[in-house]
């Protein structure tokens, strides 16, 4: 037990010296409640999207993407307090994808109608994806905005997305998301 606890404390301490700041870590005793679907039910849609934390304590998005009744997309979103960061801060994000394509979008202010965001594909291994806050562009409803990339001082939410535009089964799995 003392071994596990000093393990934490240097883990804390590395952290705090490289300036890392966790912003999720997931883990058994973590809430699927934390997170929550939208799904394009909002505008009739039929995909189907959940979000659960699995037996290693990793959280898992998965569903079906529809392209029926105009659908098309899944997402899941996290809520935080306001998380500060700086123009060369990156999100590092440990996962298992399936091989698809998906999209990390951030809001600055939770209650923003627009979200900015990039695409990331993924490998089918767990792996490490790193995105540079400055390079995520400005996006409502599929469409780019004419406002400059991400440049705010903080952000209080974040979001994964699928919409390929084809019909297809999904799973992302968690393991943490940080920032650098």
């Amino acid at each position: 037990m003392q071994i596990k606890c000093e393990m934490k404390i240097g883990l804390v301490l590395l952290m705090t010296i490289l300036n890392i700041t966790m912003i999720y870590d997931f883990n058994k005793n973590s809430s699927p409640r934390d997170w929550r679907i939208i799904d394009d039910g909002v505008m009739g849609g039929l995909s189907q999207g959940k979000f659960s934390i699995d037996a290693e304590g990793n959280g898992v998005f998965a569903g079906t993407v529809s392209l029926e009744n105009n659908g098309g997309f899944s997402s899941v979103r996290y809520q935080c307090d306001k998380i500060k960061v700086t123009k060369d801060s990156k999100v590092r994000i440990r996962l298992k994808g399936d091989g698809k394509n998906y999209q990390f979008r951030i809001k600055d202010k939770a209650t923003s109608y627009y979200s900015y965001i990039t695409t990331f594909k993924t490998s089918g291994d767990w792996e490490t994806i790193e995105i540079k806050l400055s390079e995520l562009y400005p996006s409502f409803r599929g469409r780019t905005l004419d406002l400059p990339n991400f440049k705010s001082d903080s952000f209080e939410e974040i979001v994964f997305l699928i919409g390929n535009k084809k019909n297809e089964s999904f799973q992302l799995v968690l393991d943490k998301i940080e920032l650098e």
